[in-house]
């Protein structure tokens, strides 16, 4: 994907498997297992050799590399050690597990108790199909962290200032090294933003640097190896610090600027420095460090960043720096009593965009265009005066005269004044040749840069750069198809999808950039489907439990400051504390998430049952930007308990823990039952008033009555196409829509659904010439019109699912075996999916042939799938010559065609 600059192959350091799966493609799985099996992409807590780990118990994670048709892994044996040499040799002083008889790849580690700041060395034997054995060539490692707030040393430290104050502040302290360095790491936990910096130069590539989190009750470090950046004798150690969400001093309708936690930003860091003899040294924040205002006048997460490129103090994080006339720090104390570690993909400028046009309006203004609408920052370099103001506005639209349109986004800020003007920055140049700005505390959504200066300026399309910013997950979906609207679509959902992933799934970019729940859970599949985003996501559901009151509550915004505690929060939204766990589970095969959100996911179903004793709910917000037709509350919110209901029951069930299975189930055929009663009308098959949404929702959820789906889907498609072939949904119909036809034999509607290019459908936003999804299905909408929503982004994981037919298996989740279903929808001459799921990449294409359609598939190595294809009747299926049924075919690992005709 163009749109990624660490592919998914980088990540798992470039292993054999995916050079595997190429060889598979043109005939490698002919060679034998003993030539080729082994273990690679080796991974612990869903990263590749992370430092900083703090679980007592992480997990190891790996795959198969094995050619071979079939190929399937009978047993492994981990081995860890604090000695790599140790490992090389098969040995694990620190965790042995011996011979294990399991086809999984996935475990926790169960050795002796690991310590703080210890490297652990670790591979993988397994043993194939035949009994072979092989070892992973090369061995991975983790580091742990702190592994408890005991060790942390040294002092939060921040200024004088109190939350008003709008400089930026810089600290820093010098220090010295005498002997040759071995190793060392750089701990750094913060409440707000920071960038670090050691001898002059930023330590590491990330943004935004912690993730958002509530900070009154749980805070974030992140962990560095600074080895090559220190050097024997004299150094420094320089700190930025950035608002962030946790000093909001600008002005929304949510009200972070009262947030219960608010106050001036602060840190604290700890470096450990090992030295080649073996001591060790650790330089800590504390009152032997200093501080003075930085260049940055403003900065705001929400709105902008205001820098003075006259207040520059060069070489202040170098050690012969002159530090006399700065000021001393103030000691302060934690933000709150938990302070963990940041282990998950870091936000990052992932993509470089070059301006697309320029329009020069006079000497002062100028209007650019990347041709793509992103998250993320600009840089401008410029020559003028000193003192030379310009204003660089970001936004997503423009008026007829072709000059910058914010009303579709500043809607919801309240500015005190002007000083503070939405998504605009502001450079004072210092007059000192060609000079350059890039924020460092804030992000925007935008297409278009408007520039103005107080004096005339020269600016042309090189003097600008765009830079795609989010959570840099690793890509894990492919798609193509004959219909070039199809790819354009999945690239538009992927490019809002990413746009609204900052270490927490947001609505939008620009306007609000909050964590909405229903936003969240909606675009689940789509993320999972395309990207490796677990840790996010359980980054995500920690801020969830943090968030939940003691009665289940939970907010409509997570992280929150306390708005979204209202009466419409309810299930339709904030369903994501069981919805997100539960397809955690089913892409990754790990229940840690859904473990540790079983207790909430009960509280909040507890507090729904407490207000609505006879199964039916109105708690929630409803079928939120329908296109003309409303929707029951009572029906949807419903809907989502029963889906809450049914997840804890088979979580219970998975946990074992027979009670909860027993009232569980019991209180979802409850909601099901009461659901039915009310607005299911048997005789003619309809639900409530018979709009899309309300009848694609029972099918999407399984409420229908046993044998009624049929009927209901007929239904639905007769809607449809009373509806002109067109959309009639809100976010809620959207989930479930597409779905509810492709599997209950409407897959033809369903793709004309979705490929759909006139109003209102998803293919009219990209004719119009979206790069992104849009909040609203009509355009011209005088309200809610973000221009880079993800909550009707459930068309981006259908494709996988309703024309590729890749779906997890609940029986044997993690794609250990994958259910196929694809469809052969009339209006597409080929269509191809691939997903990397956690055994490798599976891949399901198919295309037309004469009068028939030939299917491919490709399942990794230690994984099975079940296959179900549609066949026309009169139509057969044959495997190299050989007729089969269509049905439940069981494929082994490999390569497998089929013929239809």
């Amino acid at each position: 994907m163009n749109h990624k600059k660490e592919t998914y192959m980088k990540d798992h350091l470039k292993n054999s498997f995916y050079a595997c799966c190429l060889l598979t493609l043109t005939g490698a799985s002919l060679l034998s297992s003993a030539y080729a099996q082994q273990p690679v992409a080796l991974q612990c807590e869903h990263l590749v050799r992370p430092l900083g780990v703090d679980a007592a118990h992480p997990r190891l994670s790996w795959m198969m590399d094995d050619k071979s048709q079939g190929a399937a892994q009978r047993a492994y044996r981990i081995t860890v050690d604090t000695d790599s040499m140790a490992v090389l040799k098969g040995q694990g002083g620190t965790w042995d597990s011996g011979k294990t008889s399991s086809g999984l790849s996935l475990t926790t580690y169960q050795g002796k108790a690991l310590q703080p700041f210890t490297k652990y060395y670790w591979k993988v034997e397994l043993w194939d199909k035949d009994g072979q054995p092989a070892a992973s060539k090369q061995i991975s490692s983790f580091e742990t962290g702190m592994m408890g707030m005991e060790n942390w040393k040294g002092d939060w430290i921040s200024d004088s200032e109190d939350i008003n104050a709008l400089p930026a502040p810089y600290f820093r302290k010098a220090f010295a090294t005498s002997k040759k360095i071995k190793s060392a790491r750089a701990y750094v936990a913060a409440a707000g933003l920071y960038e670090l910096y050691l001898n002059g130069k930023k330590v590491g590539d990330h943004r935004l640097d912690p993730m958002y989190t509530r900070f009154d009750r749980r805070n974030l470090y992140v962990t560095y190896d600074v080895t090559t950046q220190l050097q024997k004798g004299q150094n420094a150690v320089g700190v930025l610090l950035g608002n962030g969400w946790y000093n909001h001093q600008s002005i929304a309708v949510w009200n972070f600027d009262k947030a219960p936690w608010r106050g001036r930003p602060t840190f604290c860091l700890n470096i450990r420095i090992t030295y080649d003899d073996g001591t060790t040294a650790l330089v800590t924040s504390g009152k032997d460090w200093k501080t003075d205002a930085s260049p940055i006048t403003l900065n705001s997460i929400y709105t902008a960043e205001h820098y003075d490129a006259r207040l520059e103090q060069k070489g202040w994080n170098t050690a012969g720096f002159n530090d006399s006339k700065w000021k001393a720090v103030m000691k302060r104390t934690a933000p709150s009593k938990n302070v963990t570690t940041q282990l998950m993909h870091p936000i990052r400028n992932v993509q470089t965009l070059d301006v697309k046009s320029v329009k020069k309006f006079n000497d002062t203004t100028y209007l650019f265009d990347l041709g793509q609408n992103i998250s993320g920052v600009t840089k401008i370099k410029v020559k003028g005066p000193n003192g030379t103001v310009l204003r660089i506005k970001h936004g997503e639209r423009l008026y007829p005269n072709g000059r910058l349109d914010l009303s579709n986004i500043d809607v919801y800020y309240r500015p005190k004044d002007k000083n503070d003007p939405f998504a605009t920055d502001i450079f004072t140049l210092a007059g000192n040749g060609l000079e350059e700005f890039m924020p460092k505390f804030n992000y925007k959504g935008f297409q278009y840069v408007e520039v103005s200066s107080s004096q005339p300026v020269t600016l042309t399309k090189e003097s600008l750069t765009g830079y795609f910013m989010h959570s840099d997950v690793p890509a894990t979906g492919n798609l193509d198809s004959s219909n070039p609207l199809i790819n354009k679509l999945w690239w538009a959902t992927n490019n809002s999808y990413l746009s609204n992933l900052m270490g927490y799934p947001t609505d939008c970019p620009q306007r609000e950039k909050n964590g909405w729940t229903g936003d969240g859970h909606f675009a689940i599949e789509t993320g999972l489907y395309n990207f490796d985003g677990i840790t996010v996501y359980e980054k995500w559901l920690a801020d969830h439990r943090d968030e939940q009151k003691p009665n289940g509550v939970l907010p409509d915004i997570i992280p929150t400051g306390g708005w979204g505690y209202g009466t419409a929060n309810g299930t339709d939204w904030t369903s994501t504390i069981a919805i997100i766990p539960w397809n955690i589970y089913l892409f990754y095969g790990d229940s840690k998430l859904l473990a540790d959100c079983y207790d909430n996911i009960k509280k909040y179903v507890g507090y729904v049952e407490s207000i609505s004793p006879e199964g039916l709910t109105t708690f929630g917000r409803g079928d939120w930007v329908p296109v003309k037709s409303p929707s029951s509350l009572e029906y949807t919110s419903s809907i989502y308990y029963y889906v809450d209901a049914t997840i804890l029951a088979k979580a219970a069930h998975l946990f074992g823990k027979e009670a909860d299975v027993k009232y569980y189930t019991a209180l979802a055929a409850k909601i099901k039952n009461a659901v039915n009663k009310k607005y299911f009308n048997a005789e003619t098959g309809i639900y409530a008033s018979g709009v899309q949404t309300e009848l694609s929702m029972p099918l999407q959820w399984g409420v229908v009555p046993d044998g009624m789906e049929n009927k209901v889907a007929e239904n639905l498609a007769r809607r449809v196409v009373a509806d002109n072939m067109h959309l009639d949904v809100g976010v809620l119909g959207a989930k479930a829509v597409l779905n509810a036809l492709s599997e209950n034999g409407q897959a033809d509607i369903a793709y004309r659904l979705a490929a759909q290019d006139t109003y209102p459908s998803w293919g009219w936003w990209i004719v119009n010439g979206a790069t992104t999804l849009y909040e609203n299905w009509n355009i011209q909408a005088e309200r809610d019109i973000s221009l880079n929503h993800m909550m009707f982004g459930e068309i981006g994981g259908w494709f996988f699912k309703g024309l590729g037919g890749i779906k997890p298996d609940e029986q044997q989740p993690g794609f250990k075996n994958v259910l196929l279903n694809p469809n052969f929808v009339t209006g597409l001459d080929h269509f191809e999916a691939s997903h990397d799921g956690p055994y490798g990449k599976i891949t399901s294409s198919w295309k037309r042939t004469g009068n028939g359609i030939s299917y491919s598939v490709i399942i990794p190595a230690n994984a099975t799938a079940t296959l179900n294809l549609p066949v026309k009747e009169g139509q057969k299926v044959r495997q190299e010559g050989q007729e089969l049924a269509a049905k439940g075919i069981l494929l082994t690992a490999g390569k497998h065609t089929f013929e239809l005709n």
